[in-house]
């Protein structure tokens, strides 16, 4: 299980914009952010795919974390 105060924080990074969701644009961005270059717009929409339980393409924290704790 994970700790959700480092969860929080990790999230927060991909959160550019402090709405409490993350877009694939944001992911892709951190990602570019923390040295990964190669994450195109095509997988960042398959990771928050993957993790969006709703559909809503956004990726919340409370997915996030189930997601963490799988």
């Amino acid at each position: 299980m994970a700790d959700i105060e480092s969860a929080r924080a990790t999230f927060d990074k991909f959160d550019v914009n402090g709405d409490g969701f993350v877009t694939a644009d944001e992911y892709s961005a951190a990602m570019k952010a923390m040295g990964d270059h190669y994450v195109t717009a095509a997988v960042a929409d398959s990771v928050i795919a993957a993790k969006d339980t709703d559909g809503d393409k956004l990726m919340s924290f409370d997915e996030f974390w189930a997601s963490l704790n799988k």
